[in-house]
């Protein structure tokens, strides 16, 4: 049995996650008008596809169901990995436990990438969609110049709310992992929140000033091909390929008191203490006791 990862080391001012805010109060009449280009493929092509790369393939779809439908569909029939597809709008977009994922069109970035990480072990493999939250925060701060965070397991965040979504879906030795990120779209665009749930912000609300979607995912394509060659070249061990301290650095979640819902109904709360060799999140209830949870909706509680 594998030791649990000790709680996360104190951070300093400046590296510590951004504490919880009220998404800004705007209106559509407060915001600028926008243009909402279209991405162009051959330009991401040009961005991202090199001899001996992760990325061999870039399509960009107008309209879909769901980019992680489509891939896996393709995964099915063997196309290698290394595939992107990018949507400027689903229709039947998925997020975790069944539910939607609704944006106008070009309004918010939507793709998902094909990936076959045949010598990580199974059970490594939750490290995923940990990895594309380390790839897709990464790159709000870069790009967009917006204090990005994360909630474990799939959640991107800025000042609190909810600005992307992850989700990975297996097939066989294949992976698909989603992302999707609130660009351009403004406060009369987005889902009210369901019960519970944390209220919706866009990169646009967040205040930043640069919504170039294609910057944006060609920026975190690179990042995500550096993490995964490092993370699967040691046989997915987030630990020796430093993944485990990035997402350490990035998450809102560790540190805090959290109510965990799992699957059934269960409720577990707690610290959320660190993340186990697995991408399973760590939470003491009490002193003695430390579960390991791998799956559920988590609560940060203040």
């Amino acid at each position: 049995m594998t030791s649990p990862s000790p709680p996360p080391p104190d951070l300093p001012a400046s590296d510590r996650p951004a504490p919880d805010l009220p998404a800004p109060d705007l209106a559509a009449s407060d915001l600028p008008a926008l243009d909402r280009p279209a991405l162009d493929p051959a330009a991401l092509r040009a961005a991202v596809i090199r001899p001996g790369g992760l990325w061999r393939a870039v399509d960009v779809t107008a309209v879909t169901g769901s980019t992680n439908a489509d891939l896996l569909a393709r995964a099915a029939g063997g196309e290698p990995e290394g595939a992107v597809l990018a949507a400027e709008q689903q229709d039947a977009g998925r997020g975790r436990i069944g539910r939607t994922w609704v944006a106008p069109p070009r309004a918010a970035l939507t793709f998902s990438v094909l990936l076959r990480p045949r010598d990580v072990p199974p059970a490594r493999r939750g490290w995923l969609s940990l990895l594309a939250g380390v790839a897709a925060a990464s790159s709000v701060r870069t790009v967009a110049r917006v204090d990005a965070t994360l909630k474990w397991p799939n959640d991107v965040l800025a000042g609190g709310a909810k600005l992307g979504g992850i989700l990975a879906e297996a097939a066989g030795d294949a992976v698909v992992v989603g992302i999707g990120l609130n660009v351009s779209t403004g406060p009369d665009e987005l889902p009210p929140p369901g019960p519970g749930a944390l209220a919706a912000t866009s990169l646009r609300l967040s205040g930043s000033a640069r919504l170039d979607r294609e910057a944006l995912l060609a920026d975190l394509l690179a990042g995500f091909e550096r993490w995964y060659r490092a993370w699967c070249q040691v046989l997915g061990d987030a630990e020796r390929s430093g993944l485990h301290a990035e997402y350490t650095r990035l998450s809102a979640t560790l540190g805090r008191r959290v109510r965990v819902e799992r699957p059934g109904g269960q409720q577990v709360a707690g610290l959320a203490t660190g993340v186990d060799p697995d991408g399973r999140l760590l939470v003491r209830g009490s002193p003695d006791a430390e579960l390991a949870v791998a799956a559920g909706d988590v609560v940060h509680l203040r």
